[in-house]
């Protein structure tokens, strides 16, 4: 049954209509209005009557059944007021009348099945947001020696719903971050973004070697996509005031030490997951209040008039007073304010503070680091 879709009823005097039924009962009472007007205008004989019938039609754009057929009465009662004071009505009369009913109907049911699609989208928008919490949890705020905090900017106001990934995990090997970018958008993006982030929950609690869980994400990559799909990622390991980085095609991490902004390069490029990388690790000792930003390339292609946003140069005031939270939240609103709120790609970011030794002993550093801190 065409009403049967579930709605909100609105009963007189226990709830106030919605913003839209109010636009769509406003906009009707307005055109009657003026139609009255110039019937009035126009003397006794009933000229403009069947453009009542429009009412109900414009109350069907934004509000609810219910109200469409409350205008489309109250169109009709006015019609036949004006018919009652036409001496000379007559069956075009009848038929404008009848007009305006049928019409009531009519827009009774485009108000409907409008209602109805906008109640799916909201719905599939709601599980989307679903989706992507799933998939990127809450992070910090704090994990072993660091403090943590990520946040998720969409480039688009009707869904958080993309393609970038981080997690932060406290493994038997130390500290263990990731972040990454799917190529894509929509929920194929979050589809390969939940296999990565699947396979890396497991594989960083079993591998010793950052490389070694690079190749397994690699694989997981592979098996899930197409001969151009990929995944940009960063993994980065803290182990005993030890930092080591190994980056897949991914923007360099900005580590913000007294002051001082550095990029963390890596040796050597490496490519994307699911392109075989074969990648070398960055290793950095970290000193106590260092903090490092991590973040995907929808902040470095953030820009206003073809000016990109001055990461680097802004990111040690921005990024170095607070926590690392309030951190993040400061460069949001300045990213924000510099593109006007036009991104145009979704952008994550994870912002790590390294607290100093906590005083338990020590993790010991992998003998493919060793010496590697100080070349």
């Amino acid at each position: 049954m065409l009403f049967g879709v579930p709605m909100p009823i609105l009963p007189a005097g226990r709830r106030p209509l919605s913003p839209g039924s109010r636009a769509g009962l406003g906009a009707a009472l307005a055109l009657l209005v003026v139609v009255s007007g110039v019937e009035l205008a126009d003397g006794p004989q009933v000229n403009f009557v069947g453009l009542f019938a429009a009412a109900p039609f414009l109350a069907a754009v934004f509000a609810y059944w219910q109200v469409v057929f409350v205008v489309g009465a109250l169109a009709t009662v006015v019609g036949v007021v004006f018919a009652g004071r036409d001496e000379h009505f007559d069956t075009v009369g009848m038929v404008n009348l009848v007009g305006i009913m049928l019409a009531t109907g009519i827009a009774a049911a485009v108000a409907t099945v409008r209602q109805r699609q906008a109640n799916r989208i909201a719905e599939l928008l709601r599980l989307a947001a679903v989706a992507q919490q799933a998939v990127l949890r809450p992070l910090g705020p704090q994990v072993g020696n660091l403090a943590v905090a990520g946040r998720y900017i969409s480039a688009s106001a009707a869904a958080d719903i993309g393609g970038d990934l981080y997690e932060a995990l406290d493994t038997p090997y130390g500290v263990r971050i990731i972040i990454g970018d799917v190529r894509g958008k929509g929920l194929d993006a979050v589809r390969l973004a939940s296999i990565v982030l699947g396979s890396y929950r497991h594989v960083a609690f079993e591998r010793a070697d950052l490389r070694a869980i690079v190749t397994d994400l690699d694989r997981a990559v592979a098996r899930s996509v197409g001969d151009e799909d990929f995944v940009t990622a960063a993994l980065v390991e803290e182990r005993g005031g030890t930092l080591t980085i190994v980056n897949c095609g991914h923007p360099a991490p900005l580590l913000l030490r007294r002051g001082q902004v550095i990029a963390l390069d890596p040796p050597a490029p490496a490519p994307p997951l699911g392109f075989m990388p074969v990648a070398r690790p960055r290793v950095e000792r970290l000193e106590p209040g260092d903090r490092l930003l991590l973040f995907t390339d929808g902040l470095g292609e953030a820009r206003r008039e073809g000016e990109f946003f001055p990461t680097a140069d802004r990111a040690w005031r921005l990024l170095g007073h607070g926590t690392v939270g309030d951190g993040l939240a400061s460069l949001e609103t300045a990213l924000v304010d510099w593109v006007h709120g036009q991104l145009e790609d979704d952008i994550a970011l994870v912002l790590l503070e390294y607290g100093g030794p906590d005083g338990s002993a020590a993790v010991g550093m992998p003998s493919w680091e060793v010496g590697a801190a100080g070349s």
